[in-house]
């Protein structure tokens, strides 16, 4: 099995915990230094950690029997050309397994952040979350994209709804502004005001969902296609 945009290991290390021994596991991304985290904590068995970019793997034709990326297909720059190259890499039969965000509205945090930055910056809103993490959500253009990536199956797609939870809103404000790519986009707008940005979107999280613990829904697509034999 390949994982794509491993990251930290969130999902190689369930992978490693549910599958047969048997199963060689290969988990890659992009970022070495992720890598070098994931490795650190650990995996219950052996793991194969690699860094490859996923619109150029380094593997040979026909060598995966199931490929995976969990909430990493959103952020690649051209997705047949990455869904060509994970078919390529798949076997005959092998199976495209990968997740990504639904609309930003059916996301209870991600909108609120989003509309609480679009008050602070009126004359230029930092969109990044409903451009990218929340913008590759119509299953018409991710069954083209397939296609134009040589999947000839039609792809199965369907929603999961689940709820995030976190104890304070100042845990999700701090996710969301300091540590996801939205802070680029906040400190293009005046570095010092990254801290501004994330006392912001707290109390507009606060205001929303509560001064204590804070719970608000999330959801998501699931995507799997098989590779013709």
């Amino acid at each position: 099995m390949l994982e794509l945009a491993a990251g930290t290991g969130v999902v190689t290390r369930h992978l490693a915990a549910a599958l047969p021994a048997a199963v060689t596991i290969v988990a890659t991304d992009l970022n070495q230094p992720m890598l070098d985290r994931a490795a650190r904590i650990g995996t219950s068995r052996p793991v194969q950690w690699r860094q490859a970019d996923a619109m150029q793997l380094p593997f040979g034709d026909a060598t995966f029997d199931a490929v995976v990326c969990q909430f990493g297909v959103m952020f690649f720059p051209d997705k047949p050309h990455a869904f060509a190259e994970a078919r390529r890499v798949l076997r005959p039969g092998g199976m495209f397994l990968f997740n990504v965000w639904d609309r930003i509205e059916e996301n209870d945090f991600a909108v609120a952040v989003t509309d609480a930055l679009a008050q602070m910056f009126p004359d230029n809103p930092a969109r990044f979350l409903a451009r990218v993490p929340h913008g590759y959500h119509d299953r018409a253009a991710i069954s083209r994209d397939l296609e134009r990536g040589g999947f000839e199956t039609r792809p199965e797609i369907f929603t999961v709804t689940a709820r995030s939870r976190a104890a304070s809103p100042r845990l999700p404000a701090t996710a969301f502004c300091q540590g996801t790519p939205l802070r680029n986009e906040i400190e293009a707008r005046g570095a010092e005001r990254l801290a501004e940005a994330t006392n912001v979107v707290e109390n507009a999280l606060a205001q929303r969902f509560g001064n204590g613990a804070v719970d608000g829904k999330i959801q998501a697509l699931v995507v799997t296609v098989q590779k013709g034999r």
